[in-house]
């Protein structure tokens, strides 16, 4: 299996990685890799390198770059944006996770009229998010990055949205299905909180003129919601097929 590894790209130059202090310390005191030994290197933007390594240091590991490689998990062709009202406990880190795995450029935590106070994001939270985002594009084989920006209060992100976009409002009442035909290579998906939306986000949300879309058939919890909806719209839109 090959080992993969993550470095920005100010730490890659053409013939040589720079890993830092974590990356170093994964590799070499949990993995327990050795000089000469070969792994894989992506820089977040979609750029994967084989590589060798050539010392291992107490902070940093330095690689020598044998060639480009083609990234395992290829990006998807729907650039996908998902934000998801934020999930008490752990239920937001494996939406997180799944989101990577399914292909989502980005992943906006929202705060809504039912999100718990105890559910805000402090830097803290966000830091870990990121991190999952890290280990699970690690893991899918993806070599691009999902980005996990600082919570906005649901308001804020609609109003933030460009007049023209594709935005389907995810609700458990009040909507339609749907289309068959692909709108565009360019999504935004809002679901809801686990206490559901207040009739005036729905409302706001209508009158910013994005599509309302309920499913039937199956009630979901937010977190299932949230993975499901990603799952449709990349089989539905996008490459999952």
């Amino acid at each position: 299996m090959t080992r993969r590894f993550y470095a920005p790209r100010q730490n890659i130059s053409d013939s040589a990685i720079t890993l830092d202090i974590d990356e170093t310390r994964h590799l070499r005191d949990v993995l327990r890799l050795e000089i000469g030994d070969d792994v894989n290197v992506f820089d977040g933007h979609g750029n994967e390198f084989e590589c060798t390594i050539a010392s291992i240091g107490k902070n940093e590991t330095q690689l020598t770059v044998s060639r480009r490689a083609e990234p395992s998990a290829p990006e998807s062709s729907l650039d996908l944006t998902l934000a998801v009202c934020q999930l008490p406990g752990d239920k937001f880190d494996l939406v997180v996770q799944k989101a990577v795995e399914l292909g989502i450029n980005n992943l906006v935590p929202l705060q809504s009229v039912h999100t718990e106070r105890r559910d805000v994001g402090s830097a803290n939270r966000l830091e870990r998010w990121r991190k999952i985002a890290l280990g699970a594009a690690k893991q899918s084989g993806r070599a691009t990055l999902m980005s996990v920006p600082e919570p906005l209060k649901f308001d804020e992100f609609v109003r933030s949205a460009a007049a023209g976009e594709t935005v389907f409002f995810f609700a458990e009442r009040d909507g339609t299905s749907l289309p068959s035909r692909p709108p565009g290579k360019k999504i935004t998906a809002i679901v809801g909180p686990k206490g559901g939306w207040e009739d005036s986000e729905i409302g706001l949300a209508r009158e910013r003129g994005f599509a309302i879309v309920t499913f039937g058939g199956r009630i979901l919890r937010a977190e299932t919601a949230a993975i499901s909806v990603a799952s449709i719209l990349q089989h539905r839109f996008g490459d999952l097929n």
